[in-house]
């Protein structure tokens, strides 16, 4: 089985391997163990490789390299539209090889994968949607075209299309999905926590405006000035890392907020073990990682009510939901602490995170590739 993949994931080379971001690879590489050849059509860059970075696990795997296409400048969306034909050329001829066509959206490549797409009725596809399926939801043009044609069957034929969360009213390929990140052996009995004494918040993830880490900042800043004994420790790096640094340095917080930058997944591990809660009050989310992975260890999310979050907190059972507002989001959270059972609240979160494994993510996906 030829298993082609269309990625808007920035790829890069290392010797004679190919190496993207650790947890799209950890994810990708569940889904070609159960295949005997891999096509990547996806963008390279001549960059060094990161520690966040990880490499395929396959023995036939077959790199195209393809433009990133972007229409964030007239500049950037005049190049694009000049390469769109080849673009279009090469995805056609890549998918005239497959026995199998797995689409990863939503991004611009997804985009032009679900129209060449539509050329092959016959051999069967999958789409993985990681963004924010919410019918309801304000997205770009881009997103809600490939939202419409995944759920055509009368244009998009043999696919099964995996989102996050449950949606009322959706096509009968749409897939109600999810995401791993540990396996069973990683999973620890649950213990309580001292939720009396001094707090430990963490952050995981990009320091990018969609994240909101500054709102994070504001967050520990207000709880702090209301008396609530408490420390942040941000994982991630992005263009707003200086400024934030100055923000903390600036509201004299430098002895409760440090930068921990990019770290592996390992070292995650560990401080989320040592942590009362996570914050990631995000614009837009799929399945966000950072959440499920911290009720992995009876973290306790505190997070917006965005895609399927609130499912996932079972609508504040499992964690605490808060608007993206500094003092509505400083007053939820201390009377959570006031009022609720917050060990029970973290044992309820890790029950439900600890059966979403990477064996049984995998037991799903070999269903859905074997057929």
């Amino acid at each position: 089985m030829n298993f082609v993949i269309v990625s808007h994931a920035p790829h890069k080379e290392q010797g004679e391997q190919l190496y993207a971001y650790e947890p799209y690879i950890r994810e990708m590489n569940l889904w070609i163990r159960h295949v005997d050849k891999v096509t990547i059509l996806a963008p390279m860059l001549k960059e060094t490789v990161t520690p966040i970075e990880a490499t395929y696990k396959h023995d036939t795997l077959q790199m195209l390299k393809v433009a990133s296409i972007q229409f964030t400048s007239s500049k950037h969306s005049i190049r694009s539209i000049i390469a769109l034909p080849k673009l279009l050329a090469a995805i056609f001829k890549a998918f005239k090889t497959a026995d199998h066509i797995h689409l990863r959206c939503p991004g611009n490549l997804g985009a032009l994968g679900c129209l060449v797409q539509i050329c092959f009725p016959k051999i069967p596809k999958t789409a993985k949607y990681a963004g924010n399926w919410d019918p309801k939801a304000q997205q770009p043009l881009s997103y809600r075209f490939q939202k419409w044609i995944l759920s055509n069957t009368f244009l998009t034929k043999n696919m099964t299309a995996l989102v996050y969360g449950k949606w009322e009213a959706q096509s009968k390929n749409i897939k109600p999905f999810f995401t791993a990140s540990f396996r069973s052996k990683d999973k620890l009995p649950y213990r309580t926590k001292n939720y009396k004494s001094k707090l430990k918040f963490v952050f995981t993830g990009s320091l990018v405006k969609g994240k909101r880490p500054g709102l994070v900042i504001a967050i520990v800043q207000g709880l702090l000035e209301q008396g609530i004994d408490v420390s942040l420790e941000l994982y991630g790096e992005g263009p707003l890392r200086s400024d934030l640094e100055n923000c903390v340095l600036k509201h004299d917080l430098g002895a409760y907020i440090t930068f921990k930058g990019n770290q592996p997944l390992d070292k995650i591990k560990v401080a989320l073990q040592e942590s009362h809660f996570l914050v990631l009050p995000s614009k837009s989310e799929g399945w966000p990682k950072a959440v499920a992975e911290a009720m992995f260890y009876g973290v306790i999310p505190i997070a917006t009510p965005v895609s399927c979050v609130a499912n996932m907190l079972d609508h504040g059972r499992r964690g605490i939901l808060i608007a993206p507002n500094i003092k509505a989001a400083v007053d939820q959270i201390i009377t959570t602490l006031q009022s609720e059972d917050l060990n029970k609240m973290s044992k309820l979160a890790q029950e439900w995170s600890q059966k979403y494994t990477l064996e049984y993510f995998e037991t799903e996906i070999k269903k859905i590739v074997k057929g």
